[in-house]
Protein backbone atom coordinates (compact mmCIF):
# COMPACT_ATOMS: atom_id res chain seq x y z
CA UNK A 1 0.00 0.00 0.00
CA UNK A 2 2.79 2.54 0.45
CA UNK A 3 4.35 1.74 -2.59
CA UNK A 4 0.88 2.86 -4.01
CA UNK A 5 1.07 5.83 -1.83
CA UNK A 6 4.55 6.76 -2.76
CA UNK A 7 3.49 6.11 -6.39
CA UNK A 8 0.58 8.52 -6.65
CA UNK A 9 2.99 11.07 -4.80
CA UNK A 10 5.53 11.28 -7.61
CA UNK A 11 2.77 11.70 -10.19
CA UNK A 12 0.61 13.72 -8.54
CA UNK A 13 2.62 17.24 -8.79
CA UNK A 14 -0.03 18.89 -11.63
CA UNK A 15 1.59 20.40 -15.31
CA UNK A 16 1.30 23.75 -14.52
CA UNK A 17 -1.68 25.84 -17.36
CA UNK A 18 1.68 26.83 -19.56
CA UNK A 19 2.62 23.45 -20.22
CA UNK A 20 -1.02 21.77 -20.81
CA UNK A 21 -1.60 24.86 -23.53
CA UNK A 22 2.01 23.32 -24.85
CA UNK A 23 0.23 20.05 -25.36
CA UNK A 24 -2.71 21.44 -26.36
CA UNK A 25 -0.76 23.10 -29.25
CA UNK A 26 0.99 19.95 -29.77
CA UNK A 27 -1.92 17.65 -30.25
CA UNK A 28 -3.66 20.91 -32.32
CA UNK A 29 -0.59 20.84 -34.58
CA UNK A 30 -1.52 16.80 -35.34
CA UNK A 31 -4.27 17.23 -35.73
CA UNK A 32 -5.09 19.93 -38.25
CA UNK A 33 -1.47 18.17 -40.39
CA UNK A 34 -3.44 15.44 -40.33
CA UNK A 35 -7.11 16.69 -41.24
CA UNK A 36 -5.36 18.80 -44.33
CA UNK A 37 -3.09 16.10 -45.60
CA UNK A 38 -5.06 12.75 -44.61
CA UNK A 39 -8.60 12.92 -44.19
CA UNK A 40 -9.04 14.15 -47.69
CA UNK A 41 -8.21 10.69 -48.85
CA UNK A 42 -11.01 8.86 -46.70
CA UNK A 43 -13.33 8.61 -49.72
CA UNK A 44 -10.48 6.57 -51.43
CA UNK A 45 -9.17 4.61 -49.08
CA UNK A 46 -10.63 1.35 -50.64
CA UNK A 47 -8.51 2.17 -53.77
CA UNK A 48 -5.10 2.74 -51.84
CA UNK A 49 -2.50 -0.14 -51.89
CA UNK A 50 -2.43 -2.57 -48.50
CA UNK A 51 0.17 -0.52 -46.61
CA UNK A 52 -0.93 2.89 -47.80
CA UNK A 53 -4.29 2.30 -46.43
CA UNK A 54 -3.02 0.94 -43.54
CA UNK A 55 -0.86 4.01 -43.30
CA UNK A 56 -3.99 5.92 -43.84
CA UNK A 57 -6.27 4.50 -41.32
CA UNK A 58 -3.28 4.55 -38.20
CA UNK A 59 -3.01 8.14 -39.01
CA UNK A 60 -6.56 8.94 -39.26
CA UNK A 61 -6.71 7.21 -35.92
CA UNK A 62 -4.32 9.33 -34.39
CA UNK A 63 -5.68 12.19 -35.32
CA UNK A 64 -9.08 11.35 -33.87
CA UNK A 65 -7.29 10.44 -30.59
CA UNK A 66 -5.04 13.69 -30.68
CA UNK A 67 -8.22 15.59 -31.00
CA UNK A 68 -8.88 14.12 -27.99
CA UNK A 69 -5.73 15.76 -26.45
CA UNK A 70 -7.15 18.90 -26.61
CA UNK A 71 -9.64 18.37 -23.91
CA UNK A 72 -7.59 15.88 -22.16
CA UNK A 73 -3.94 16.52 -22.60
CA UNK A 74 -2.43 14.24 -19.71
CA UNK A 75 -4.76 11.57 -20.63
CA UNK A 76 -3.76 11.39 -23.68
CA UNK A 77 -0.15 11.64 -23.16
CA UNK A 78 0.61 7.92 -24.85
CA UNK A 79 -0.65 10.09 -28.43
CA UNK A 80 2.11 12.18 -28.20
CA UNK A 81 4.64 9.85 -27.12
CA UNK A 82 3.65 7.14 -29.81
CA UNK A 83 4.17 10.18 -32.34
CA UNK A 84 7.38 10.90 -30.82
CA UNK A 85 8.27 7.36 -31.29
CA UNK A 86 7.59 6.14 -34.59
CA UNK A 87 8.68 9.73 -35.88
CA UNK A 88 12.14 9.51 -34.28
CA UNK A 89 12.47 5.33 -35.48
CA UNK A 90 12.19 6.29 -39.09
CA UNK A 91 14.05 9.31 -39.17
CA UNK A 92 16.76 6.98 -37.26
CA UNK A 93 16.18 3.76 -39.51
CA UNK A 94 15.06 4.64 -42.50
CA UNK A 95 16.17 8.17 -43.28
CA UNK A 96 19.64 8.37 -41.70
CA UNK A 97 20.93 5.31 -43.53
CA UNK A 98 19.78 6.32 -46.75
CA UNK A 99 21.22 9.94 -46.24
CA UNK A 100 24.54 8.68 -45.08
CA UNK A 101 24.22 6.36 -48.47
CA UNK A 102 22.84 9.19 -50.62
CA UNK A 103 19.63 7.51 -51.17
CA UNK A 104 17.11 9.95 -50.65
CA UNK A 105 14.98 10.09 -53.36
CA UNK A 106 12.13 12.92 -53.48
CA UNK A 107 9.46 10.55 -51.71
CA UNK A 108 11.55 9.56 -48.32
CA UNK A 109 12.99 13.49 -48.48
CA UNK A 110 9.26 14.59 -48.61
CA UNK A 111 8.75 12.35 -45.42
CA UNK A 112 12.33 13.42 -43.89
CA UNK A 113 10.91 16.85 -43.92
CA UNK A 114 7.60 16.13 -42.80
CA UNK A 115 9.03 13.64 -39.57
CA UNK A 116 11.02 16.35 -38.67
CA UNK A 117 8.45 18.43 -37.43
CA UNK A 118 8.30 16.03 -34.68
CA UNK A 119 10.69 18.58 -32.64
CA UNK A 120 7.26 20.77 -31.76
CA UNK A 121 6.19 17.60 -30.21
CA UNK A 122 9.16 16.71 -28.52
CA UNK A 123 9.43 20.17 -27.16
CA UNK A 124 5.59 20.10 -25.89
CA UNK A 125 6.02 16.61 -23.86
CA UNK A 126 6.54 17.12 -20.41
CA UNK A 127 9.26 14.66 -19.95
CA UNK A 128 9.98 14.95 -16.15
CA UNK A 129 6.39 14.01 -15.83
CA UNK A 130 6.34 11.08 -18.24
CA UNK A 131 9.50 10.07 -16.33
CA UNK A 132 8.23 10.25 -13.17
CA UNK A 133 4.37 8.44 -13.92
CA UNK A 134 6.09 6.15 -16.42
CA UNK A 135 9.29 5.30 -16.04
CA UNK A 136 10.23 6.07 -12.71
CA UNK A 137 8.16 4.44 -10.52
CA UNK A 138 6.24 0.72 -9.87
CA UNK A 139 4.39 -1.04 -12.43
CA UNK A 140 0.56 -2.00 -12.25
CA UNK A 141 0.47 -5.15 -10.60
CA UNK A 142 0.19 -8.29 -12.01
CA UNK A 143 -3.00 -9.79 -9.93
Amino acid sequence: MSTTIQASAATSAPLSIARLYAMRGGYLFMVVGLALVKWPLLPSAHTLPVYEGVTLSLLTGMSLLALLGLRYPVKMLPVLLFEVAWKLLWLGLVALPNAVAGDLDAERTRILVNCSLVVVIVAVTPWGYVWRSLGGGAGDRWR
